[in-house]
């Protein structure tokens, strides 16, 4: 597959090239770009990190990255020409003149700079005062931000402020790469390109939503940084409010990232509060204990290496969430998200009203509602569950429940199903800021989430227990059955 259409090539900067993030997903997503020829044959990638290391050293390490992770055998053709797009150079970040280093391998004339930050927050101050002071910054220049853009609005104003202070917001891509996978992109399809659902997406037809990203992994050695995060933080605050923006989000004028901020901004000011009046009824905090997945035992969470035993930190949240607008006026969103749970998996579910009088009472004494699920992961597609009837000529008409299936691989088995961190690196560097999350955005997300926290804070009692390998607490379920519903499982 090549690109029809040339963009100005780049120069991606990679800072933290030797770091966790870029080995297992930054250098495989390249390589995958650059096999689909996604890549413009001009652009270059800068490997920065603290150690010292020369351009050959860095790209034995890079190679043995991608085989890792990389399902299929390294093609040579590919790395070979991918190869030939890196120089390393070794920067302590911590000191500004070293910055100019970077001077002799970039061309600003030639090519953008893309800056991709994929080192902690508490260090972008450095990368962006050694960036202006050795006058590397032009118009054109981009800066890319990893989450958690700080753990509350203050802390995040703090960070959004340091890097405000020398890149324009347009300049600035927070990347969420839950953004870049398909079945999200492809609720803006789903939604505002077919009648059927576009006339039938408010409190009108539509009960309630639910929406599940589950983990079966643990905290995998990141315990203190996990520990002072939590669910709420980790992934409510960004991955699901931000899916829950484009389900509930009013048509936007265009396409252009603007008009689709501005609607996913409405949506997360209309969030009702949730604080010390209603907290108790409106969310369910967990911390998993020992269990068994996928028939390995597994530790508690507080028994993981270097667990601090009195923990009151969850590790699984739920939550009915209201909007207050005329389009969901009385609709529910049900999010739920936690570790060491029965398997993978991320989805949407759209369940629609029951019909108001039943015909078929031999088959179904209350007839089900239809539902759209929408699977994010692992497997990307979407299902809708209706009813037909069942082939017979015995006089009776007998109902079955039956899914239309619409899977991305066997649907589009010629076109590969490009992950989150692919597309969200190639739009990084052909300017299209549509998938990345504004400033206005992040910190609305945290108003909402910060009042959360501070309520829980306010509770005596601690997070429910869930054995691993289950669906989270009785709790949760209990949270629908106050409203007569169950969790899709």
């Amino acid at each position: 597959m090549k690109s029809t259409k040339r963009y100005k090539p780049c120069d991606l900067i990679i800072f933290g090239a030797l770091g966790d993030l870029t080995k297992r997903k930054l250098l495989l997503s390249l390589y995958r770009l650059d096999s689909s020829n996604l890549l413009e044959p001009e652009t270059r990638i800068v490997a920065v990190d603290r150690v010292v290391q020369d351009t050959d050293g860095y790209l034995k390490i890079a190679q043995k990255s991608i085989s890792e992770f990389l399902p299929e055998p390294l093609d040579n053709e590919v790395w070979v020409r991918m190869s030939a797009r890196f120089t390393y150079v070794q920067i302590d970040i911590t000191d500004a003149e070293q910055f100019k280093k970077l001077t002799s391998v970039i061309d600003q004339k030639k090519r953008v700079m893309v800056n991709y930050l994929a080192i902690p927050p508490f260090l972008f101050n450095h990368i962006c005062s050694g960036l202006q002071k050795s006058k590397l910054i032009n118009k054109e220049t981009r800066i890319v931000i990893e989450k958690p853009i700080g753990h509350d609005l203050k802390s995040s104003r703090q960070i959004n402020d340091t890097v405000a202070a020398v890149f324009a917001e347009d300049q600035i891509y927070r990347i969420d790469h839950y953004l870049g996978k398909e079945t999200v992109l492809n609720l803006l399809a789903l939604r505002f390109a077919n009648s059927i659902f576009t006339t039938n997406w408010s409190h009108n037809t539509i009960d309630h939503i639910q929406i599940t990203v589950a983990e079966d992994i643990g905290i995998e050695g990141r315990w203190d940084y996990f520990d002072k995060s939590g669910q709420l933080r980790d992934m409510l605050q960004n991955h699901l409010l931000q899916i829950l923006t484009f389900i509930a989000m009013e048509p936007p004028v265009n396409l252009e990232a603007q008009s689709i901020h501005n609607e996913k901004i409405k949506v997360l000011q209309a969030l009702r509060p949730i604080a010390d009046y209603n907290v108790e009824k409106r969310t369910v905090r967990g911390q998993y204990t020992k269990g068994y997945i996928k028939g390995q035992f597994v530790p508690g969470y507080l028994e993981e290496e270097g667990a601090n035993t009195h923990s009151s930190t969850e590790s699984f949240v739920a939550m009915r969430i209201d909007i207050d607008n005329w389009r969901w006026a009385g609709v529910p969103f049900y999010l739920r998200t936690g570790k060491r749970m029965s398997y993978k998996r991320t989805e949407i579910v759209v369940y629609f009203k029951q019909l108001p009088h039943n015909i078929f009472k031999d088959s179904y004494r209350n007839l089900p509602p239809n539902k759209l699920i929408i699977h994010l992961q692992p497997k990307e597609g979407v299902e809708i569950e209706m009813l037909n009837k069942v082939p017979g000529i015995d006089g009776a008409i007998k109902l079955q429940q039956t899914k239309l299936d619409l899977s991305f691989s066997d649907t589009f088995n010629n076109q590969r199903v490009f992950g989150g961190y692919e597309r969200l690196l190639l739009e990084s560097m052909r300017g299209n800021s549509t998938l990345f999350i504004s400033r206005e955005e992040t910190e609305q997300a945290w108003t909402w989430v910060d009042s959360i926290q501070r309520a829980w804070a306010h509770l005596s009692d601690k997070p429910r227990s869930y054995t691993a390998g289950t669906w989270g607490p009785n709790a949760a379920d209990a949270l629908l059955a106050r409203d007569g519903r169950t969790w899709e499982d």
